[in-house]
């Protein structure tokens, strides 16, 4: 026992000298570095640094700096401070990519899914830009947004990233009065949000408004700004600008060929493309739901009594803005409250709807596409396509709404029959395969089976679509049929929402001719698996047992059922009738077989092809080896193929409305150089459409529209003069103020000073009194207290002539001598 007590205390004496060992070692190499800090200090500090702590607290920052954070990126304290108040820390993918490209100035063409902080992306640069306001310098930077409401998001992000700063924004959207919006510009702002109409109306009211000092331009949507019409304005826009702008477009689906965006005046800009492969957020589940169009209300209504909880927030888009009142008025009766959009409505109830929606007092916003680009919602929940959208790039911002910033989403689609080869091309776009759900019987005969075999496919990336059970929709379709014939502004909404649908449909770009071909081949789809544990084995055998009844077919017609009841009854009448028609149904039959025998063997050689592309086996027996492939002699590694692998991505991305999946690819390849005629060259240059509102032809130059009206198209669509209208004059001779955006303020100001060094005056002193532009600045109507030496000169003059007035006042009522010696001295 005694050598072990002697053998503890060693045990526990032989880490000590390690441990002092290993402090002593590092105190050394602290010591060292201190001393190669001093000596670097005493290098250093001479170099214009006030102190060493002054240097340390520059060393840290420069670590820091490393760290790949927003400090790398070398922001001014006012901006790196807001940035930190929104709660960034790190910045996004688009934000690493870009930022430093827009900071050293370079033309930036950046794409990347909806969510992923575009928007910080040229806000946080701009403010790094600007810095503080100048106010002799005029309008110094300009956003333009597609639609009003994003321009308004814009404007209040801007406003949180640049708390700090002392910059001044105007937003110039149309719907807000203009006499307000008259008041902000003469403030002398350093940054316009604009969307391109209400711009345009500006340029043309107020006198010298111009925008040759602007340095920054961002096109936010720019895919959107170009396609929707916007042509004219922007071009005029683009023509008032300084040619060394700098130029920004973002969007969440741009082009590979920046040809579209020619006019845009990019200078060898630097293309980011982020996200091709995952365009919509891994996050988000799709549901699609194959239904009638009449059948629409009724699994709205289920949607969101049964499916949709309570406390989530739902975003539904629509066709038309009839619809979105007409939902209105049908939920209101079924004691919903919803908020609603769209681009007619006045502005000011756009901005309470959205306002009631964000603070979470209602739960649904019923909006048209004027909702689908860059608004963002938080926490919003759900998204539905009550009308399924005819381009892929509308889906993709539609869905894109929900499931942001590491939140999960849930987008329900209604598909209709006609909206079949939409959902194709969709899937071509996004790159994911699709099957339809399993059917009735299959799911009865083995539950376990189709439902491990539905897991397996969602988890490959594949989409899954299915009907709405019929019992489900029976039952919501009478209570709908109830609220609408008792309401008699829902049976006229409803005659005004056909009549739209119809124009909508006829509008609408049609699909691509593959897809209108394979969708015949695809089986019938079954209950959408959300249904399938929904309902019990009793509903699922009955619908099975319906679903068989309506693939039953009569041996016999009505005709020869009716011929042979007469016969019974001994009528020989019927007889005769009975005859032909057995015979005209033996020849008819003929022709049916030979229909059938034909389409079997025209599908036969396709059936690998229609199988690899669309899963339909769900037992996966035999998919491929079915058929023996022809050998094919041709080298992989040199062989060239006439369409491009990534044909039907940028078809779905691209600008304009003619294109896209209906339109011939080849046809813009075609180029006829040596046209016989004037005609033949005048037919290069312009073309004709038919317009079904005017019933007329409307002439297209070079696939822009041209009109003798002088009328410009606002964001809401509509078409306004933009010849002026008087209002910017009223306003000046009622408010004494004057917009001066010309920047020409500055000029005349330095070229005032002279070697006096005081504020000269140059031109009108009711314009310029000391050098600054007096109706640029707040209380511009005070007159300025900065006097130069001829305004001193003569404010003293009057006052000694003041002083010599009264003096012979008070000289007068005194006595002669000394009036008189008065008036000597004087």
């Amino acid at each position: 026992m005694a050598k072990a007590v002697e053998r503890a205390p060693r045990k526990r004496k032989e880490p000590k000298p390690t441990m002092a060992k290993k402090k002593l070692v590092e105190e050394e190499e602290d010591e060292v570095e201190d001393q190669e800090e001093e000596v670097e200090d005493e290098e250093e500090v001479p170099m214009g640094v006030s102190s060493k702590a002054e240097l340390k607290r520059r060393k840290k920052e420069s670590k820091k700096a490393k760290s790949g954070g927003f400090e790398s990126l070398g922001l001014c304290p006012e901006v790196y401070r807001g940035v930190k108040r929104k709660g960034y820390r790190v910045p996004t993918p688009i934000q690493r990519k870009t930022m430093p490209l827009i900071l050293s100035g370079a033309d930036v063409v950046a794409m990347a899914r909806t969510g992923s902080g575009k928007t910080a992306a040229f806000l946080i640069p701009m403010l790094q830009k600007l810095r503080q306001h100048v106010p002799q310098a005029g309008v110094r930077a300009l956003i333009l947004s597609p639609t009003r409401d994003l321009a308004l998001q814009t404007l209040k992000f801007n406003k949180e990233l640049g708390r700090y700063t002392d910059l001044r924004t105007s937003l110039l959207v149309g719907g807000d009065s203009m006499e307000n919006q008259f008041e902000e510009l003469a403030q002398s702002p350093d940054i316009i949000i604009a969307t391109p109409g209400r711009l345009m109306h500006h340029l043309s009211e107020v006198e010298g408004m111009s925008l040759r000092t602007v340095e920054y331009v961002v096109f936010d949507e720019a895919d959107s700004l170009f396609g929707m019409g916007f042509a004219e304005q922007l071009h005029k826009i683009l023509s008032q600008l300084s040619e060394t702008r700098q130029t920004l477009l973002f969007s969440a689906t741009l082009p590979k060929a920046l040809a579209e965006f020619a006019k845009a005046g990019l200078r060898d800009p630097q293309v980011v493309r982020l996200d091709l492969e995952t365009k919509i957020s891994p996050d988000l589940k799709l549901t699609f739901f194959t239904l009638r169009h009449e059948e629409k209300l009724a699994a709205l209504l289920y949607l969101i009594r049964e499916q949709i909880s309570s406390d989530q927030q739902t975003l539904i888009f629509v066709s038309t803005k009839h619809h979105v009142e007409f939902l209105n008025i049908l939920f209101r009766e079924e004691g919903i409250k919803p908020s609603i959009s769209y681009g007619d409505m006045d502005q000011d109830a756009r901005k309470i709807h959205l306002s009631k929606f964000r603070a979470r007092k209602t739960m649904l916003l019923i909006v048209t596409d004027v909702a689908a680009r860059g608004l963002d919602i938080p926490l919003l929940d759900n998204v539905v396509n009550w009308d399924f959208p005819p381009k892929p790039k509308i889906f993709v911002h539609r869905v894109g709404r929900v499931a942001r910033a590491g939140r999960t989403g849930t987008a329900y689609s209604f598909v209709t029959s006609e909206d079949m080869p939409y959902l194709l091309d969709l899937h071509l776009f996004l790159s994911k395969p699709l099957r339809p759900s399993p059917t009735e019987e299959e799911v009865v005969n083995d539950m376990e089976g189709v439902h491990t075999r539905i897991d397996q496919a969602l988890a490959n990336g594949e989409t899954v679509y299915g009907r709405f059970p019929q019992p489900m929709l029976d039952l919501v379709s009478d209570r709908v049929r109830e609220i609408i014939n008792g309401s008699a502004e829902l049976i006229s909404l409803q005659k005004t929402c056909a009549n739209a649908f119809r124009l909508y449909s006829k509008t609408k770009p049609l699909p691509s001719r593959e897809s209108i071909r394979r969708i015949k081949d695809l089986p019938r789809e079954g209950l959408h698996p959300i249904f399938i544990n929904s309902l019990g084995s009793n509903e699922l055998t009955a619908l099975a047992f319906s679903e068989r009844l309506k693939a039953y077919r009569p041996k016999q017609t009505i005709l020869e059922a009716e011929g042979e009841a007469a016969k019974s009854k001994n009528s020989q009448g019927m007889n005769q009738w009975l005859e032909v028609m057995r015979k005209k149904r033996a020849v008819h039959e003929e022709v049916i077989n030979l229909v059938h025998q034909k389409r079997f063997v025209d599908q036969a050689p396709k059936e690998v092809e229609v199988q690899c592309t669309f899963s339909t086996d769900w037992d996966k027996k035999e998919v491929c080896g079915v058929k023996r492939k022809a050998g094919s002699f041709k080298d992989e590694e040199f062989y060239i193929s006439s369409v491009p692998t990534n044909q039907h991505l940028e078809a779905g991305l691209s600008v304009k409305g003619s294109e896209g999946f209906g339109s011939n690819r080849l046809e813009a390849a075609v180029l006829d150089l040596v046209a016989d005629d004037s005609s033949g060259l005048q037919k290069q240059k312009s073309q004709y459409h038919w317009d079904k509102k005017h019933k007329k032809y409307i002439k297209l130059n070079n696939g822009e529209r041209v009109t003798a009206t002088g009328k410009i198209k606002t964001e809401s669509g509509a078409r306004m003069k933009a010849s002026k209208t008087g209002m910017y004059k009223k306003w000046k001779e009622r408010s004494h103020k004057m917009i001066s955006l010309s920047g020409m303020a500055k000029d005349a100001a330095e070229e005032g000073t002279g070697s006096t060094g005081g504020h000269q005056l140059r031109g009108h002193k009711q314009h310029f009194r000391g050098g600054k532009n007096r109706w640029s600045v707040p209380n511009a109507n005070v007159p300025s207290e900065l006097k130069d030496l001829e305004q001193v000169r003569k404010k003293r003059q009057q006052k000694a002539g003041k002083i010599a007035h009264m003096n012979t006042k008070v000289s007068k009522g005194k006595k002669f001598g000394k009036k008189k010696r008065g008036r000597r001295e004087s």
